[in-house]
């Protein structure tokens, strides 16, 4: 996975998109700490699914705690 610096991604935005719409998932970093991850949208709706799923089988600590 890419990782690149938020001020960087700033300014490549839309070259962030259109890798993650080509299956190429980006981590964005703050200070080179990771803080947040751009994936292309049928990663995310497969992510939001499985934590729909794990919250209705009443996982303790909600969906995977705090992720």
């Amino acid at each position: 996975m890419e990782s690149i610096q938020i001020r960087d991604a700033k300014a490549k935005f839309s070259a962030l998109v259109e890798a993650a719409e080509h299956g190429r998932p980006t981590t964005i970093t703050r200070h080179g700490r990771p803080a947040a991850v751009m994936i292309p949208i049928a990663d995310a709706r497969r992510l939001r699914a499985i934590l729909i799923k794990v919250e209705q089988d009443g996982t303790p600590g909600g969906a995977l705690g705090n992720l």
